[in-house]
């Protein structure tokens, strides 16, 4: 009785339950809605849909997946059917389209029921083997999937783009392969510009500038020294009173702060480092000691780009600055540098001699246009 009042409360006063025919073919129209929305969306000859997006920005594509993950559904069966795309995104990152309307379209289980075993066969009888050296090859496969996008005005360079980004972060350690895209290459939108001035960067582009006017932002073989601890002086957790009955214990405590953090700087400008990057922030004074040193420091990049950098240039993500030895520093990078592209500074570290990890430069005339083109 309290199992039978327990599934009561979860489904709640209103809901319904329908089973048979019914159900049946409601499930039927429910994947054929979902299969219209986009069903013009497939081949070279497809149309563009404009969504509005809730936040009241404009989408503009004819990527299933794109225009399904901004539908707001309630029934079941379709929300199985905007997950199916979303899984084949994911897992193929083509074919959205494709498999939306196989799934609405009439008899399809039949198909499937009756014919799977043939159309397996089939499709290995028909399929070659790849080599995935041959860049020629390689180029045509990519091509097969861009051609049928926005940009496929630009498919050439997207496709060389699109290799060269998975060349780069190709890593392989005892005869094992691993290609990580999502965390080691990362998309940076700049608008502005023209599309053909997209590319692929051997090493590392963030959306940071030095932490000081007079600190350096044009260094040739850079030292790199990664922290992901702040160099400021260091706060009490949790609420701390501190009593001071004389005047020199105050002024004690200011020196003692400032002793700590000069004693963080000697610790890096021990291993003469030319650039410092940290994942925290970085105090007036701890930049004042760099600056005289002439070290760069760039400050609360995110864990993720620092990852990145480490992997680019070889260097060792650092937690404690008294613990920071030698083989820590990376010098796989050859060039630091700060553009100015529009209104914002971005930070370069590029030239690397084995970089395993990579940032795409997406260029375009608005963020639509570089929303379609990532």
């Amino acid at each position: 009785t309290q199992l039978i009042l327990l599934f009561l409360c979860a489904l709640g006063q209103n809901t319904k339950r329908e089973s048979g025919r019914k159900v049946q073919m409601g499930n039927i129209t429910a994947a054929k809605t979902i299969a219209d929305i986009i069903r013009t969306c497939l081949g070279p000859r497809a149309m563009m849909k404009m969504l509005l997006d809730p936040m009241g920005g404009i989408v503009m594509t004819n990527d299933g997946n794109a225009i399904l993950r901004e539908i707001q559904v309630q029934h079941p069966a379709a929300k199985s059917m905007i997950e199916i795309s979303r899984t084949q995104d994911e897992e193929v990152g083509d074919g959205t389209t494709s498999v939306i309307i196989l799934v609405g379209v009439k008899r399809v289980r039949l198909l499937l029921g009756i014919n799977m075993q043939f159309a397996l066969w089939f499709c290995l009888y028909l399929s070659t083997p790849v080599d995935v050296n041959n860049k020629e090859m390689m180029l045509k496969i990519i091509k097969s999937a861009i051609n049928t996008k926005a940009i496929n005005r630009w498919s050439d360079l997207a496709c060389s783009i699109a290799l060269d980004a998975v060349k780069t972060v190709e890593f392989e350690e005892n005869g094992r392969k691993e290609i990580d895209i999502k965390k080691y290459a990362k998309v940076e939108k700049i608008p502005g510009g023209f599309s053909e001035d997209s590319c692929v960067l051997r090493g590392i582009m963030v959306n940071k500038d030095v932490t000081h006017p007079r600190m350096r932002r044009l260094i040739k073989n850079p030292r790199i020294v990664l922290l992901d601890c702040s160099l400021e002086y260091k706060k009490g957790e949790s609420q701390t009173d501190i009593e001071i009955t004389r005047e020199e214990d105050f002024a004690r405590i200011l020196q003692m702060e400032e002793e700590y953090i000069q004693q963080m700087c000697e610790d890096l400008i021990r291993v003469k480092p030319d650039l410092v990057i940290t994942e925290k922030g970085v105090s007036d004074l701890a930049q004042h000691y760099l600056m005289r040193a002439n070290v760069t420091a760039i400050r609360r990049v995110r864990k993720t780009d620092n990852n990145r950098i480490a992997r680019a240039c070889g260097a060792r993500i650092v937690s404690r600055t008294d613990e920071l030895r030698e083989e820590d520093v990376g010098t796989g990078a050859r060039l630091f540098e700060v553009k100015k592209i529009g209104d914002e500074y971005f930070a370069f570290i590029t030239d690397c001699k084995e970089p395993k990890a990579c940032t795409i430069i997406l260029r375009g005339a608005s963020k639509e246009i570089l929303a379609v083109s990532e």
